[in-house]
C-alpha cells in the first residue's frame, strides 16, 4: 500500500515541480503513531528547500492535484503532513488476496541485478569446543543467507576454519600422551574434552610446553605421517561433530575452508607484495604499513618465516575469488577482528581487487547471567551441554501445558492428546533451538547478547516460544474450521470490519518493506522485531475476535491463514522450524 502512496505522490509532486522518484517518496512515506491520524502519511518538510516554501503551504499545494483513489476513503492535510486513510475493507481484502495467492513469494521483490553472494560463517577451529558463542554468528549467516536467497540471490555458503597453530598441537600432544586407548569419536564432548585436558596439564607443568613445541613443527612439516594421519582424522572428526550441531540449528555449507589450505599460499602471496614493493620488512618481519590509513601496521609473516592469519586471509580472499568468482564476498565475524578485517580490505584494495567485492558484518559476544565465555578453559559453555539444560527446561514447560490443557479435557481427548517421549524431545529440541535463534537474531549484531534461558523460553513475551506458540494456535484454528460448513476458503464479502481486523490486515501489508529493508540491511532482526509485532497483533485479533461460528467466518479464517503464511515467511527467514502443535 505504501507504493500505491508513492505513485500518487509521484504524479502530484511532478505538477508542482518537486520530481522526487517513487523509490524516494516511499521512503519518506511513515505511518502515523495513531490511525486516527491516517494510515500513511507524507512530511512536506524535505521539500520546503526544494521549492522554497513553507511545509504547510506545500501540503495543501500537494492535496490540491491529488484526485482521491477507490484505495482510499480520503486525503487530508494536517499542517506540514498529507495523510492518507485507506479503505480498510477494500484495502483488507486485496492484502488477503495477495498473500493468499502469493504464498511462500508474498514480500519478494524485483532485484535490479541479481547477484552471486558468498557468506562466510560459523568458523569454529577444529580440536576446539563449538560453544554457545559459535551459536550467534551461525545463526546469523544462516539467516542473513536465507534473507538473500528469498530475495532472489545465489548464496554460496562457506566455514572457515583454524585446523593448525598450537591448539590443535596441544590436542594430538594430549591426546597420544593421555588418552591414546580411546577411541577417537565425533562427539564433541569428547573433542573438547582432550583440549580442555591439555590446557590443565599444561597450567600444572609449564615445561610440558616443549613437547608441544616438538609436536607442532612435526606437524608443520608432515615428515611425521603418522601424526599427519592422526591430525587429517581427528580434523575430520571435529567436522562431523559440527555437522551434527548444524543440522540442529537449521544450517548448511557449500565449502569448508581451512588455515592449512591457504598457509602455502598466504606465504607466497606475502613475498610477491613484498617483491613489489607494497609490502616490506621491519625486523626482518614482512609487514604491511597502514600507518597513512589509520590501520597500524598489519604483520603478515613474522621474522622467522611463519604465516600469520593476515597472510592466510590474503590467500582465503584468492581462493575464494578464483573458486567461486561470487559478485560479493561476506564475511561475518566477532566484533574483536574489526581491526583485522579494515586491515584485510585495505590491502586488498591496494592489490588492486575492487573494494566492492567484499564486506563483512561484525556481531558481538553472546554472555551468559554468570558472565563471558572462554574456549580456551573448561569454563566455557558447551553446545551439547547447553542444548541438553534448554531442552530440559523446554520438556517442564511442554508437560506443564499439557497437564493445564488436560485438566479441562474429557478421558477420551487425554488418551489422544497424551505426547510420546519421542515426541515430547523432538518438540522440547525445536522450541529450544527456536528460542535460541530468535533471542540472537532479535538484537542487532553489534550488541552484546545476556543469555538467560528463563526468559528466552517463556511462552509469553519477546521470545522464539511466543512466536511458535501463536502460529500453533492460528494452525489450530485452521484445523478446527474444516469441520464447520461455513469455511469456503474465502472471504466473504462484509460490509463493516473491525478496528483488530484492520489492524491485523495493515500489519501484513508492513512485510515486504520489511523484507526488503532487512535485505538491504543485511539485517535479520527487522524480520525477527517484526514477527513478534505480527504475533501480538494476531492474538490481540484472536482475543476480540471469534473465528469459528462467527458471522464473519470465512474471512476471518482467511485473515488466520494469511497470518500463517507471512510467518512461515518470516520462519524460514531466520531460519526456524515451526511447530504445529506445542
Amino acid at each position: 500500500m505504501k507504493k500505491a502512496v508513492a505513485e500518487i505522490l509521484e504524479k502530484a509532486l511532478k505538477k508542482i515541480s518537486a520530481n522526487l522518484s517513487e523509490e524516494e517518496i516511499e521512503k519518506l512515506v511513515e505511518i502515523p503513531p495513531s490511525s486516527e491520524m491516517g494510515d500513511f502519511a507524507f512530511p512536506c518538510f524535505p521539500l520546503a528547500a526544494i521549492l522554497k516554501k513553507n511545509p504547510a503551504q506545500i501540503a495543501i499545494e500537494i492535496k490540491k492535484q491529488i484526485r482521491v483513489e477507490k484505495e482510499f476513503e480520503k486525503i487530508v492535510v494536517s499542517g506540514p503532513y498529507v495523510n492518507f486513510f485507506v479503505d480498510k475493507l477494500n484495502f483488507s481484502e486485496k492484502t488477503i488476496e495477495e498473500i493468499l495467492k502469493k504464498k511462500n513469494a508474498f514480500g519478494k521483490f524485483s532485484l535490479a541485478k541479481k547477484e552471486k553472494i558468498l557468506v562466510e560463517f560459523s568458523q569454529p577451529n577444529t580440536h576446539k569446543a563449538f560453544h554457545v558463542g559459535h551459536i550467534r554468528g551461525t545463526s546469523l549467516g544462516e539467516s542473513i543467507s536465507r534473507i538473500l536467497e528469498f530475495c532472489g540471490q545465489k548464496v554460496i555458503r562457506a566455514n572457515y576454519s583454524g585446523d593448525t597453530g598450537m591448539h590443535v598441537a596441544k590436542w594430538l600432544w594430549c591426546y597420544k600422551k593421555y588418552h591414546s586407548r580411546e577411541k577417537l569419536s565425533d562427539n564433541e564432548e569428547w573433542i573438547a574434552s582432550i583440549y580442555v585436558d591439555a590446557v590443565r596439564r599444561l597450567e600444572e607443568k609449564p615445561l610440558l610446553h616443549a613437547e608441544v613445541d616438538e609436536i607442532n613443527l612435526k606437524l608443520e612439516s608432515k615428515k611425521d605421517k603418522k601424526l599427519y594421519e592422526l591430525w587429517k582424522k581427528t580434523r575430520r572428526h571435529s567436522v562431523n561433530s559440527w555437522k551434527k550441531i548444524y543440522k540442529e540449528l537449521n544450517a548448511k555449507f557449500d565449502k569448508y575452508f581451512f588455515e592449512s589450505g591457504v598457509e602455502k599460499r598466504g606465504k607466497q602471496i606475502s613475498l610477491e607484495l613484498l617483491k613489489k614493493g607494497i609490502a616490506e620488512k621491519s625486523d626482518g618481519a614482512v609487514i604491511m604499513d597502514l600507518k597513512k590509513y589509520n590501520l597500524g601496521v598489519w604483520v603478515l609473516l613474522r621474522s622467522d618465516g611463519t604465516v600469520l592469519y593476515s597472510a592466510k586471509d590474503l590467500a582465503l580472499a584468492g581462493e575464494k575469488m578464483k573458486k567461486y568468482r561470487a559478485d560479493k564476498n561476506i564475511s561475518l565475524h566477532g566484533s574483536e577482528q574489526n581491526l583485522h578485517f579494515r586491515q584485510l580490505f585495505k590491502t586488498l584494495e591496494i592489490m588492486g581487487i575492487e573494494k566492492e567485492k567484499f564486506s563483512d558484518i561484525a556481531f558481538d559476544m553472546v554472555r551468559l547471567p554468570s558472565g563471558k565465555m572462554s574456549s580456551r578453559t573448561g569454563e566455557n559453555i558447551l553446545y551439547s551441554d547447553f542444548m541438553k539444560e534448554i531442552a530440559e527446561h523446554a520438556k517442564m514447560e511442554i508437560k506443564k501445558r499439557q497437564r493445564n490443557s488436560l485438566t479441562f479435557s474429557s478421558q477420551s481427548e487425554k488418551m489422544g492428546r497424551k505426547i510420546s517421549q519421542k515426541e515430547l524431545d523432538s518438540r522440547a529440541l525445536k522450541i529450544s533451538i527456536a528460542a535460541i535463534k530468535y533471542s540472537m537474531l532479535k538484537q542487532s549484531a553489534n550488541k552484546v547478547i545476556v543469555f538467560d534461558k528463563k526468559e528466552a523460553l517463556n511462552f509469553e513475551g519477546d521470545t522464539g516460544p511466543y512466536l511458535l506458540y501463536s502460529y500453533a494456535r492460528a494452525k489450530s484454528i485452521i484445523k478446527k474450521s474444516k469441520s464447520f460448513s461455513k469455511n469456503s476458503g474465502k472471504p466473504e464479502k462484509i460490509k463493516i470490519i473491525d478496528e483488530k481486523e484492520i489492524e491485523l490486515a495493515k500489519k501484513f501489508s508492513q512485510f515486504p518493506e520489511i523484507v526488503k529493508n532487512s535485505f538491504e540491511n543485511l539485517n535479520p532482526a527487522m524480520i525477527a522485531n517484526y514477527s513478534y509485532q505480527l504475533s501480538q497483533t494476531f492474538n490481540e485479533f484472536y482475543h476480540s475476535c471469534p473465528v469459528l461460528g462467527s458471522e464473519k467466518q470465512n474471512f476471518r479464517i482467511a485473515l488466520v491463514k494469511s497470518f500463517v503464511q507471512v510467518m512461515e515467511n518470516s520462519f524460514g527467514m531466520l531460519g526456524i522450524v515451526a511447530l504445529e502443535e506445542m
